[in-house]
């Protein structure tokens, strides 16, 4: 799968770790940032990872600020774009059967690396149900989009 990654200062260390693991286990990965530990600003990275999966550059993306929650909202402002956090499997999972996410957003202040490597492992292996009901409310959130 291309797997974009992107992350803030806070969130680096943890994006190299997953960078460097998707390559491992055979994921193309499009690193879109930061570089380095020096301050940046979430809003910039989060719409990198989000334009890249939009362009179809990737297929999913995966950024990393403090906690999930700052690059959720960026990336949320990118019409199509549907980013979650998620700290647990089952999270990362049922957001992309249920609401087919193709963002997900992780806390480095909040989970460590092997945490954050099941996590993007089920986020990436679980696919949309495609079920009426599901189909029918990403439906309406594409309207609210509009």
């Amino acid at each position: 799968m291309r797997v974009a990654v992107g992350s803030d200062h806070a969130g680096y260390g943890l994006k190299e770790h997953l960078a460097k693991w998707l390559a491992e286990t055979g994921h193309a990965v499009y690193d879109l940032g930061t570089h380095s530990t020096e301050p940046v600003d979430y809003p910039d990275y989060s719409a990198a990872v989000a334009q890249a999966v939009l362009d179809g550059r990737a297929d999913r993306g995966v950024i990393v600020c403090g906690s999930g929650a700052g690059a959720c909202i960026a990336a949320n402002k990118l019409r199509g774009i549907r980013a979650g956090v998620a700290h647990d499997t089952y999270t990362a999972h049922q957001m992309v059967e249920h609401d087919d996410v193709n963002v997900l957003c992780l806390g480095s202040r909040v989970i460590g690396e092997a945490l954050a490597e099941d996590l993007v492992s089920t986020f990436i292996d679980a696919k949309f149900t495609r079920e009426d009901r599901h189909v029918r409310r990403i439906d309406k959130i594409r309207a609210i989009e509009t």
